[in-house]
């Protein structure tokens, strides 16, 4: 049907001027359009949601076109500057920010909850050594809904509230597991006299015969990378979670489905494709051509981590991460890497090329993401991984306010059915 027909069909169909307007506390006014089919016998069409409000939500607010983004209403740049990431954590999950007493008590409940059922650790023995660590991860937190009984019950406020502190607690230790598999050495348990994010190092870099020396500026980053990935508002992976969860199924099965969702290179598996272009350029003497390549609408190929969905603008986090970025590579020694140095002369002919200015393709937090986690020594592979470490925290926030919201009801889609008419079935002989 095109748009011509519809524009012909419009004046036949009732009147829909009368819909409910909603207004949030910032961003654009909704149109409510619940009860349009209903009464009206009319279905919206919007490929991709992204025209569609899929809910209520207090968690994150995004303004792409003012590069501004908001954790509970606090700017990203604010937290990311004085505050951590099990704070921003507990704020993701409870709405305010915690006194030294609720953080302390928080902190130490994420710390007592990151060992794994034995169990757990043997079911990583069933995947081949070369096995991708996002299928691993996502196949494990799957099976947490078998070892888990006790947080099983979605209407339980206490089992919300174990679950939640366990997942966030878990993954560390579930993705130092697949790191450790695919690398052929042992596993590490979690040390409880660590941090969250010098845990996280220990057990990936660490072996029973030796404790790795942990880097203090390994773990500034990590736990700065895992602030800004730790929410984007109802974005692909978030809204599986939210969609898998409204069916009742049980939190675990919701989380594994949200990383399932993060691996797609579109969405978390960007600072993966970062590299992986990094590598297929090769060379500092061949960015301009492909660059040219890039400005060419005729080529397939693409700059990886340059712009963004929803920010028209340059991304907050790329803004802040970028620094970090600098001070990762000069403590580590960028002629230690030739892939980091293309990296950065990347960067300084997309922020000076008028091209890239005009169209406000700025390097995004994918960009610098990848080239972090490429100087502290984690595999491209496990890029993804990282990423849904700090997701978590966004994702439970969410499942926990969609399980709760008195409005909620299993997501059920509608489409614009294209296909034939009913027709009448055919003998096989008489076709």
């Amino acid at each position: 049907m095109t748009k011509e027909h519809c524009k012909l069909q419009m004046p036949n169909t009732s009147d829909v001027s009368n819909l409910e307007i909603q207004k949030g506390t910032l961003g654009p006014d909704v149109i409510d359009i619940t009860k349009l089919y209903h009464e009206k016998s009319l279905f919206t069409y919007d490929p991709g949601f992204v025209s569609t409000a899929s809910c209520r939500s207090k968690i994150t607010y995004i303004d792409g076109d003012e590069g501004v983004l908001l954790y509970r209403g606090y700017p990203v740049e604010q937290l990311a500057k004085s505050s951590n990431f099990i704070e921003v954590a507990y704020l993701l999950l409870y709405g305010e920010l915690p006194n030294k007493s609720m953080l302390n008590d928080f902190s130490e409940s994420i710390i007592h909850h990151t060992m794994l059922n034995e169990g757990m650790l043997r079911l990583f023995n069933g995947f081949r050594y070369d096995a991708h660590p996002m299928a691993m991860v996502s196949a494990i937190v799957g099976s947490m809904s078998a070892y888990y009984h006790d947080t099983m019950d979605i209407n339980s406020a206490r089992a919300r509230e174990i679950f939640a502190h366990r997942i966030i607690a878990k993954l560390p230790t579930i993705a130092a597991a697949a790191y450790k598999h695919s690398v052929g050495q042992p596993f590490m348990y979690p040390s409880n006299s660590l941090s969250y994010c010098e845990n996280l190092l220990h057990m990936f870099f660490s072996v029973p015969a030796e404790n790795n020396n942990i880097d203090p500026v390994a773990v500034e980053a990590l736990d700065l990378l895992f602030i800004l990935h730790a929410d984007h508002e109802q974005n692909c992976s978030t809204s599986t979670v939210r969609m898998a969860g409204s069916s009742g199924a049980n939190p675990y099965s919701a989380i594994a489905a949200g990383i399932s969702a993060l691996w797609g290179p579109a969405h978390g598996g960007a600072n993966e494709a970062v590299l992986k272009m990094l590598v297929e350029i090769g060379s500092k003497k061949n960015i301009e051509k492909y660059i040219a390549r890039a400005k060419d609408k005729d080529d397939p190929f693409r700059l990886m981590g340059f712009g963004h969905r929803v920010y028209k603008n340059y991304d907050p986090r790329a803004k802040i991460i970028r620094d970090m970025c600098h001070k990762v590579l000069n403590q580590k020694g960028r002629a230690d890497s030739p892939l980091l140095e293309l990296a950065l002369a990347l960067e300084d002919v997309a922020l000076n090329d008028e091209y890239f200015i005009e169209k406000n393709l700025y390097p995004n937090v994918d960009f610098y993401s990848g080239i972090i986690y490429q100087a502290l020594g984690i595999p491209t592979s496990m890029f993804t991984v990282m990423f849904a470490i700090g997701r978590t925290v966004g994702w439970v926030a969410h499942w926990r306010e969609m399980i709760t919201d008195p409005n909620g009801k299993i997501s059920r889609p509608r489409q614009l059915y294209i296909g034939e008419k009913e027709r009448n079935y055919i003998n096989l002989d008489n076709r």
